[in-house]
């Protein structure tokens, strides 16, 4: 279930640059990666250090993850699911 949020007029008028639209569109899946991230990890009721403790990380570690600039393995998102007592499902969808 993906949340959609309006634009500012600030993001409207780049994303009206097709070079701007291009570039944001190669970087929507990794967004909303990190947004499921954050997502389970609230259902977990966990702060991102209690989070790196179970994880055997740092807090540092688990914002990089969270803000989308890291893009993670599939080990880490294993070991993230187990540490906010989820399982990881990942699927390949055609459009």
């Amino acid at each position: 279930m993906s949340k959609t949020r309006k634009p500012d007029a600030l993001e409207e008028r780049l994303l009206c640059d097709p070079d701007v639209q291009r570039a944001f569109d190669e970087l929507a899946p990794q967004y909303e990666a990190a947004r499921l991230l954050i997502e389970a990890r609230a259902r977990a009721g966990l702060s991102q250090a209690e989070l790196a403790q179970r994880m055997g990380t740092t807090q540092s570690a688990i914002a990089r993850l969270e803000s989308g600039r890291t893009a993670p393995t599939l080990r880490t998102l294993q070991r993230y699911a187990e540490a906010v007592g989820a399982r990881l499902r990942v699927r390949v969808e055609t459009s």
